[in-house]
């Protein structure tokens, strides 16, 4: 069963939306949180699969909160508010649903419907004990593998870790951490990978930050702190 969390200043809003996830038989609330600064604290310790989120809240919004969580950990988010205007900023930051209030119960399982697609996921512990040879990407009903020497980059965001070959962008259920110890890709950023014999050119930027363009013309980029490994590794001043 997916497990979630429910995030909102709404008591009333908050205990309906429980209801209509316990009603669905689908959905698992772990907790609840009045706020953010609670909420952060329950992401990290009980580890849901999916936060229901409210963004506009006293002290620290919703969006703001997500800002400060690991992306390689992040769990799935739906957001949940009744101002319309914030949908745009929602999805800009990658949301994995937005539902409106006071929600509806048939929208709802039509966002419940999605997360027990996306929450289904294998187990591919088995293969991370070794270098991998195969990445297992999903979409569409289906499982595409690509092997790691295809991949120029990989990233993570809020809706999950994407990889990108020349032909096609991929959505893969590893960690950016597993591609990083168990294929050759390296890090170049704390939400981004690149393959070494991908990098076509980096280009130095003001405040010791860099940006990476692949063969294909990828645009990654490249913090501080991993700059100074990047220039080791070729033997750049």
């Amino acid at each position: 069963m997916i497990k979630a969390l429910v995030i909102d200043d709404e008591l009333y809003a908050r205990e309906e939306l429980i209801d209509l996830l316990t009603e669905s038989g689908e959905i698992e609330v772990i907790d609840e949180c009045p706020n953010a600064i609670e909420g952060l604290k329950k992401i990290n310790t009980l580890k849901p699969d999916v936060i229901f989120l409210d963004i506009q809240m006293p002290q620290i919004t919703g969006i703001e909160m997500l800002s400060m969580l690991d992306p390689d950990t992040m769990p799935k988010v739906v957001f949940v508010t009744a101002y319309d205007e914030f949908a745009l900023k929602a999805f800009e930051d990658n949301a994995f649903d937005y539902l409106l209030k006071p929600v509806e119960n048939d929208r709802l399982r039509k966002t419940i419907k999605r997360l027990k697609r996306e929450c289904a996921i294998q187990d591919y512990s088995p293969i991370t004990n070794d270098m991998l040879e195969l990445i297992p990407c999903c979409g569409h009903n289906r499982i595409i593998l690509l092997r790691p020497n295809e991949i120029e980059t990989a990233f993570s965001d809020l809706s999950g870790v994407h990889v990108i070959t020349p032909n096609t962008q991929a959505t893969t259920q590893l960690t950016l951490k597993v591609l990083e110890e168990k294929t050759p890709l390296i890090r170049c950023h704390r939400q981004y990978l690149i393959h070494p014999q991908a990098i076509r050119e980096i280009k130095l930027l003001e405040n010791g930050l860099a940006e990476i363009t692949t063969l294909h013309g990828s645009q990654v980029p490249v913090s501080r702190r991993y700059l100074k490994e990047l220039k080791d590794r070729y033997g750049l001043s």
